[in-house]
């Protein structure tokens, strides 16, 4: 398979990346700036990807593509353009192209308002309502395999390799253990047209899809 992971440059994309390697797939890294990709190896490809580009360049970018991740995130400096709408574009293009699996990366109840003002989600309504349309818009509108991943706060803390999915509750993630999730998830139908909620737990990654 041929992967794209949009957003490789970024502290889950990077991880991603590496690991997707690791497993054998040949992995093309988009980056705005690919210089700043860490991952490498022969199955890694560092590519050029401006999410303020229109669908039809980005698109150009995608084609031959078997799967897209999209786990770009702008840390709050660029929601429009790449939290919200850079996903919608990226969606439209994954669709346009004919790539039937996608997996987008969000946050912890982020299609769900009544549940913003839980601790630790107060502070960050306009990134969930960046997300929220993101998310909304995938679900509305692509046709095939995505899957939305919404993780809890996500920490630079070692990974445990284990994890709680469909929460209603709180919590954080080591960034390793969202990143490995990701991987996981790309081959798994139970996810299939799934929001899947997380975060740290007692249940091995690989043992809970």
């Amino acid at each position: 398979m041929k992967i794209f992971v949009v957003g490789a440059s970024g502290r889950v994309g990077n991880l991603l990346t590496a690991i997707l390697a690791e497993n054998g797939y040949e992995v093309y890294a988009g980056a705005r700036r690919p210089e700043n990709i860490s991952a490498s190896g022969e199955l890694i490809h560092k590519v050029t990807l401006d999410l303020h580009a229109n669908v039809a360049e980005i698109g150009q970018v995608l084609n031959g593509m078997d799967a897209v991740y999209f786990v770009a995130g702008s840390r709050g400096h660029d929601l429009l353009q790449t939290d919200a709408f850079g996903a919608v574009k990226v969606t439209q293009a994954t669709q346009a192209n004919g790539i039937d699996r996608f997996i987008l990366l969000s946050s912890l109840f982020a299609t769900e308002p009544s549940h913003w003002d839980l601790p630790g989600l107060a502070d960050l309504t306009d990134y969930n309502i960046a997300k929220y349309f993101a998310d909304t818009w995938v679900i509305d509108n692509f046709k095939t395999n995505y899957t939305i991943l919404q993780p809890a706060t996500l920490t630079e803390d070692a990974g445990t390799g284990k994890i709680t999915i469909n929460v209603t509750d709180g919590g954080k993630n080591p960034i390793e253990d969202v990143a490995e999730t990701l991987a996981t998830m790309l081959n798994k139908p139970v996810t299939y047209r799934k929001i899947v909620t997380m975060h740290s737990g007692n249940t091995p990654i690989a043992a809970a899809f």
